[in-house]
């Protein structure tokens, strides 16, 4: 895999290689190494994504939209009226 880096990072990725006593080559296997590992301990596990959906699927299904209008319609009869 060739990888090929803007030439403004040249210098900073010689730099930090040279620093750690590593070739380039090593330098940014180690970064990218450590990142993917980083990925892999903050990804999901194989236990299914938790979320909201479905969580009152217990109580039946969901009131369709006409339902809810009708409701909202009894709901805020007569609001503002006595104003």
């Amino acid at each position: 895999m060739v990888v090929e880096l803007p030439a403004e990072f040249e210098y900073s990725v010689k730099a930090q290689a040279l620093s750690r006593g590593l070739s380039v080559e090593a330098y940014v296997r180690d970064v990218v190494e450590r990142d993917l590992r980083r990925a892999e301990e903050t990804s999901p596990t194989d236990r299914p994504f938790e979320t909201g959906r479905g969580i009152l699927a217990a109580y039946g299904p969901a009131p369709s939209s006409e339902e809810i209008d009708r409701n909202r319609a009894e709901m805020f009869r007569g609001f503002g009226e006595s104003f």
